[in-house]
């Protein structure tokens, strides 16, 4: 079946923003003599909506009950500080969705970051208006691993799960969009997000 749409995660796939997620939570739960390693984020954390990680630690005893609300709060403060530093303009990037856009594809971005900051970051990084439909966790009621938003997203481009591809990075992502039914491109991170990653969809154009 043809390829009509590609969708993309935000974080780590078109901005280098895990970190900056990274030092935005733990600035926020550092209020509370609470802090998470770089590692521990990258591998069990990272693609997670906040209030999940939030979740995550108060059930692992490492958070008190009753503050996740004020530390999700804090921490999407901090988000949209760090946002300018870590969503910079990445011409690979706004090559790559213009030539995709001049094919005929249709482009969506599906990321578990609320939406306000989803909108923030791609703006940041010229990104906004390559995308035909932008979802963020506060549009579905399930975020990644549920492929919610996905399926979300194919209704609103009007195709079926076959005709799309999903680019994702981290492991709740990539659970999401397999679940959808999608066919995935499984990318380390920014570095492997360029043009040539699409170059057999391309050539048989």
């Amino acid at each position: 079946m043809k390829t009509k749409a590609i969708i993309f995660d935000l974080d780590g796939v078109l901005v280098d923003m895990p970190d900056g997620h990274y030092e935005a939570l733990n600035k926020a739960l550092r209020l509370f003599g609470v802090e998470i390693g770089r590692d521990e984020h990258m591998s069990y954390f990272n693609g997670l909506p906040t209030k999940k990680k939030l979740e995550k630690l108060e059930a692992e005893g490492r958070l008190p009950s009753g503050l996740r609300d004020f530390i999700n709060t804090h921490k999407q403060h901090h988000t949209k500080d760090v946002i300018p530093r870590y969503c910079v303009p990445d011409y690979s990037k706004i090559i790559m969705l213009k030539h995709l856009k001049s094919k005929g594809y249709k482009l969506a971005c599906c990321s578990n970051s609320i939406e306000e900051t989803l909108h923030i970051m791609l703006k940041s990084a010229q990104l906004f208006d390559f995308f035909d439909v932008i979802i963020g966790n506060t549009q579905v009621k399930n975020p990644k691993p549920h492929p919610e938003m996905y399926l979300k997203a194919f209704a609103l481009l009007d195709i079926k799960p076959q005709e799309a591809i999903i680019v994702e990075d981290s492991p709740h992502g990539i659970e999401a969009a397999k679940a959808s039914g999608a066919t995935v491109y499984e990318v380390r991170g920014v570095q492997d997000v360029h043009l040539s990653l699409f170059e057999d969809l391309l050539d048989i154009l």
